[in-house]
């Protein structure tokens, strides 16, 4: 009986801890596809959970940094959902492989065809970004999520060093030095793919041609054994006859 009590007090704790601990990770956050290099273009994925057990999530708004325009940043399509991307002039052109480039993307809005983000889901909001700035080690973005029942939530709060984590902190992506050789202009998970793949079926032909000759040694050695057992009944009639 004792023992039931603690077990089920142990449950009830985790339990409290699981919910208390929840809300700090169901924020809107920005992470790379691999990775994120000064310098480099990359696949940046925002991940928005539903944190409403009413509502779904019909709108997500993402403001860029401006004290780091981004020249290029191309939407991934994504079923059930409405992009628009907005550009705005630069008060300092910026130059990128030789040409002045004079506006950037200032924001990025998807908007729900239907339901959006149901209960108890989440989604993820892709985006092709380049060239990161050499200058910074992390790009600041501020997201704004809207419901299906009007309200808004705003993650635009900043994280202060040493401070604790404010209650809708705003999405960090963080660089990566510059990778070597240079600048790279896309990710390189087709090629490590392909290359995995290509891995796959040389073991898989080897595994099958392995098991091939395994199983035409093992047919030779039953007929070998099958053979050595006839010799032996043939052997024994001779001497018997003899």
């Amino acid at each position: 009986m004792k023992a039931s009590r603690i077990a089920a007090a142990g449950v009830a704790a985790a339990s409290t801890v699981l919910v208390l601990s929840a809300p700090a990770f169901a924020h809107v956050s920005v992470q790379p596809e691999g990775t994120a290099a000064k310098g480099d273009y990359a696949v940046i994925d925002f991940k928005v959970p539903n944190e409403r057990d009413n509502a779904s999530t019909t709108q997500l708004e993402v403001n860029f940094p401006t004290d780091h325009p981004l020249a290029s940043v191309m939407p991934q399509p994504i079923n059930g959902w409405t992009v628009k991307v907005t550009k705005s002039k630069l008060d300092k052109p910026l130059e990128m492989h030789g040409k002045k480039i004079s506006e950037a993307v200032t924001k990025v809005t998807w908007t729900a065809d239907d339901k959006g983000i149901e209960p108890g889901y989440f989604q993820k909001f892709p985006l092709s970004v380049g060239a990161l700035p050499e200058d910074a080690d992390e790009l600041v973005f501020k997201a704004i999520q809207t419901y299906s029942n009007k309200e808004v939530v705003r993650w635009i709060e900043p994280q202060k060093e040493g401070a604790e984590e404010p209650a809708n902190p705003a999405p960090v992506l963080t660089l990566s030095d510059a990778s070597e050789g240079g600048h790279s202009h896309g990710s390189s998970t087709a090629e490590d793919s392909k290359a995995a793949a290509e891995d796959t079926t040389e073991a898989a032909s080897s595994s099958d041609s392995s098991d091939t000759t395994a199983r035409v040694l093992g047919v030779v050695g039953v007929v070998v054994g099958v053979a050595g057992v006839a010799f032996g009944v043939v052997a024994g009639r001779r001497r018997t006859n003899a």
